[in-house]
Formats: structure tokens, sequence, C-alpha cells
């Protein structure tokens, strides 16, 4: 399932962490890349310090307390985050995320992919990302503060910039529930629990909905 989460960041969120990465050294992308991914990838990521800890922080703080975000993947750990830039000129071609990746001395699994938009589409040309399907494929350039969620499974790239500078915040979360097709089956039951509540308040179906969704997180989860 991909969706798109508008405003995860406020205007004055997203001008404290463009200041903090206009004085911050940015290095060679491809330092985090796979031996296959090196090929492809053409960037730069902040280098790895004190801020680069308290931005991940804060990044981290801020999709936990999303709703949307917290019902639609159910996120055991959030993990490689990263803070990267692309000047004109600069791409990542068709590649899939790594399925294990190191965190703090140990390995999490990528289930889910983020992109968070720092600034706006009006700031440079191209580098829209693009996730390719079975049979079409799909762009995203969304606004500053808005992100796209898409499953790591996925082969995607991002397209040359032609114009500007481009600065989003990628990274990746090992879910609590492993398998797509049961996260998704989760969040239609609370999509549908609670348009429920919100008519009618408490009723014998909205109690037979969250006994399902219980149980179905009793028999699912990967904890």
């Amino acid at each position: 399932m991909i969706f798109s989460i508008d405003n995860i960041l406020s205007p004055e969120e997203i001008s404290e962490i463009k200041q903090v990465l206009e004085r911050a050294e940015f290095v060679d992308g491809k330092l985090t890349a796979g031996w296959h991914a090196k090929l492809v990838k053409n960037n730069q990521q902040l280098k790895s310090g004190t801020s680069q800890k308290e931005l991940k922080a804060k990044i981290c703080a801020v999709l936990f307390k999303n709703a949307l975000f917290q019902t639609t993947v159910r996120p055991k750990t959030i993990h490689s985050i990263l803070f990267s830039r692309y000047d004109q000129g600069m791409s990542y071609d068709t590649h899939v995320d790594n399925a294990l990746m190191k965190n703090n001395g140990s390995f999490c699994r990528s289930d889910v992919s983020f992109t968070l938009f720092l600034n706006s589409p009006q700031d440079y040309e191209g580098g829209d990302l693009t996730i390719e399907g079975v049979q079409e494929e799909q762009h995203y350039k969304l606004d500053a503060g808005s992100a796209i969620i898409y499953p790591s499974t996925t082969l995607h790239r991002v397209n040359p910039v032609t114009q500007g500078t481009r600065l989003v915040v990628v990274g990746w979360v090992q879910s609590v529930i492993r398998d797509a097709s049961d996260r998704e089956i989760l969040f239609d039951l609370e999509t549908a629990r609670r348009a429920i509540f919100a008519k009618s308040g408490k009723t014998p179906e909205f109690d037979l909905i969250s006994k399902s969704i219980a149980n179905l997180l009793r028999k699912w989860a990967d904890i």
C-alpha cells in the first residue's frame, strides 16, 4: 500500500531543520549504498555526528506521534534515517532497498520505506520519486513537510534533478506486522471501526471489529 501524509512537519520545524542542514557537512551518498546500489546512486547525505543524531530523533518523534503513520505502518522500529541532498544532475536510478539494515549494532528489517520532503517542489525541477509497478509507474513530488510511504519491496528511483536542489529525509521501518497485506487488512478494519464510532458511538458492531483487530494483532504481531 502506497499512501501520502501531509503536514508531518510544520513550517517552523522545516525551517529549523533546513537551518541545521545549511551549516552541516554532506558526504557522498554511496557510503551507505549496497554494492550494486553504489552503481546508480548519485547524491549527498548528512555526515554522521551530533546534528544528525538530533535531527533523527526529531523525525522519529514526529512520526511516532502521527496517527495515520501509526495506524498504517504499525512501526516497531524506525531506523536508518538519512538526510539526502540532490543538486543539479544528481539522481538515484532503479534499485530495491536492502532487506536488512544495520541499526545501533544490530540488524533491522526494512518493511516500509518513507521519503519526507523538506523543500517545495517549486524549488527544483525533476527529482521526482518514481515507484515501479507491474504495469505502470507512479511519480511523487510532494509539498514540504509531506511524506510518501511505500513498501520496501518495490523497485523505485529518484529521477535526475535538472535545476535547483532537492532536500529529503529517507528512512525505513520494521513493522510489528511483517506482511503488507496483513497491515492493509488491519488498516481497513481500523478505518471502519473509527467510522462506526464517529457515526454511532460504541455499538455492538464497533465491539466486534475491535475484537477482530485485537485478535489479528495477537495472531500476526512480530514482537
